[in-house]
């Protein structure tokens, strides 16, 4: 029986806010930073099925993406027929989740009347998973530590052997047991209101629910695509690479009201841990199709039905294992600016130029005086690249959507101090609208132990583009004591010494001389020119 609009309504407001107050509560009892400052996590529902249903909305796109793919992964070890109320599934095998070992995904049945009627998700990044993630890896097994499907939890007890195998390869077990039993306080406050809310509403399963929300997710995308001419379109972009440079390619076509996504002619997988596995691939493909053609309506399994996606096995884009693939994000994060890119040929005032990313990171390892290790990992953004309608946002991160650590709670954390932490002026590219400006950001060691730096950025050998006539934006730099080094590299800090990271800046859109005489003005007041 279909749901009016009214109950439809507020059923879907409430499980929206209870997955977000899922996330809250995963965030406010975790243990690491990068959980509870950077918010690199995810929270998703899905029907019983285990198709995408709902998520938080401060969610990675890449793990609500992948989150129901490494489900039908996890249930082709462990059948459904095996579970039982309490069980809880755990895995972070990069090819059959987020694309990497770093990313933990666990994965609750709810149980109602004897039989599971959805499933609560949730993924987290791990900055320590054993081993020594390094850019000269060479296979996965080099990377750290798979978890291979198992339950974590067993009829809501944890499982010894899981726990024992955890404990005994991470340098820091007790901030990663305590992400993982974060989420399990999380699971246990959103499984009876879920199944309250349903109560409340009236609505017999998950699944009901669902159907109504997939059938209008689904119609919304197929008009917003139906609603463009049918054409084929073309582009391609240059990645850094490691050696060489690597080119990824993309056809686009638009047919009726379905849109196809072909990645034949890409460059093929290289031993270098850069390779994007096929769920991330597909995760960020999608995504950027939803952004450009129907932004507002609930992101679900419905939203991606009208879409198919090519990307030849074997190629940096659909890696066979074991292709290393620690820095995945390195070629995945260029794939939403590659499909925007070509959409612009379509559709040029519902994209942006190219943005700062693939996302700036680095690890710092160590010893703290005491004698205890750490692994801290402090993200960094680029600027924004600008659209059709007005300049790029400078230091966003996109299309993750992690947040940025405090400077004084990283300080806290670790011996180093970071010493600036500054717009770079000039580096956004012009246009008609301008891209969003870089950022500079410098660490230096006040401890009296030496750290090691692992860091793996991009758009230093190929600025990002402008679109339409806009310029590119400023490359980015990586500098050891004021001398540029290599953009991909462990290394080891001595005392005293300052490591400095210069993101790029975006891309501008349209030409140049449109840019109005006021906006340039207001470049000058605000001090975005060089």
């Amino acid at each position: 029986m279909a749901l009016s609009a009214l109950r439809l309504g507020n059923a879907w407001a409430r499980i929206a806010g209870l997955m977000d107050e899922a996330a809250e509560t995963f965030v406010r009892t975790s243990f690491s930073s990068v959980v509870r400052d950077n918010w690199d996590m995810a929270v998703g529902l899905m029907d019983s099925g285990g198709r995408q249903f709902a998520q938080s909305s401060r969610s990675v796109p890449s793990f609500v993406g992948t989150m129901p793919r490494t489900l039908s992964a996890m249930l082709a070890r462990i059948p459904r027929t095996r579970l039982q109320q309490g069980d809880v599934l755990i895995s972070n095998d990069g090819y059959l989740g987020t694309g990497h070992l770093n990313d933990i995904t666990m994965v609750k049945p709810v149980f109602a009347r004897g039989h599971i009627i959805a499933w609560i998700g949730s993924t987290f990044h791990a900055t320590d998973i054993g081993g020594a993630p390094s850019v000269e890896a060479r296979d996965a097994w080099e990377e750290g530590l798979t978890i291979p499907v198992a339950r974590i939890l067993k009829g809501g007890v944890e499982n010894e052997d899981v726990i024992a195998f955890l404990e005994a390869n991470l340098r820091m077990p007790g901030e990663v047991l305590g992400d993982i039993r974060a989420q399990f306080a999380m699971y246990d406050q959103a499984e009876p209101r879920l199944l309250r809310i349903l109560a409340e509403e009236g609505i017999s399963s998950v699944d009901e629910l669902a159907a109504e929300i997939f059938g209008r997710s689904e119609r919304a995308m197929r008009d917003a695509i139906a609603a463009v001419p049918d054409g084929e379109v073309t582009d391609e972009v240059t990645s850094d690479g490691f050696e060489h440079p690597v080119t990824i390619r993309l056809r686009l076509a638009i047919k009726g009201d379905q849109l196809a996504l072909d990645f034949t002619g890409t460059g093929a997988q290289i031993p270098r841990p850069v390779n994007s596995p096929l769920n991330f691939t597909r995760a960020y493909s999608n995504y950027a199709v939803k952004c450009a053609f129907d932004p507002l309506t609930p992101n679900n399994d419905g939203s991606f039905r009208p879409i198919t996606l090519i990307a030849p096995e074997g190629s940096i884009v659909n890696p066979r294992h074991p292709a290393p693939v620690w820095g995945r994000h390195l070629t995945g994060h260029y794939l939403p600016m590659l499909v925007l890119a070509a959409l612009a040929k379509m559709i040029p005032d519902r994209v942006v130029a190219e943005c700062g990313s693939p996302l700036w990171n680095v690890y710092f390892t160590g010893e703290q005086h005491d004698g205890r290790r750490y692994v801290r990992m402090f993200f960094m953004n680029g600027g924004h690249g600008a659209a059709a309608s007005h300049d790029g946002a400078s230091c966003l991160s996109f299309p993750s959507n992690v947040a940025t650590q405090p400077v004084e709670q990283f300080e806290n954390a670790v011996p180093m101090l970071v010493t600036e932490k500054s717009l770079i002026p000039g580096s956004g590219g012009d246009g008609r609208t301008r891209g969003g400006l870089g950022q500079r950001l410098g660490f230096r060691v006040i401890g009296e132990k030496p750290v090691t730096a692992t860091y793996r950025h991009e758009r230093v050998q190929h600025p990002p583009r402008g679109l339409l006539g806009g310029e590119a934006g400023r490359a980015g730099r990586d500098l050891l004591n004021g001398t540029q080094v290599a953009a991909k590299a462990r290394i080891t800090l001595q005392p005293g010494d300052t490591l400095t990271f210069e993101t790029p800046g975006g891309g501008g859109f349209g030409p140049p001389g449109e840019r109005s005489a006021e906006a340039r003005a207001a470049d000058q007041a605000e001090g975005y020119l060089a």
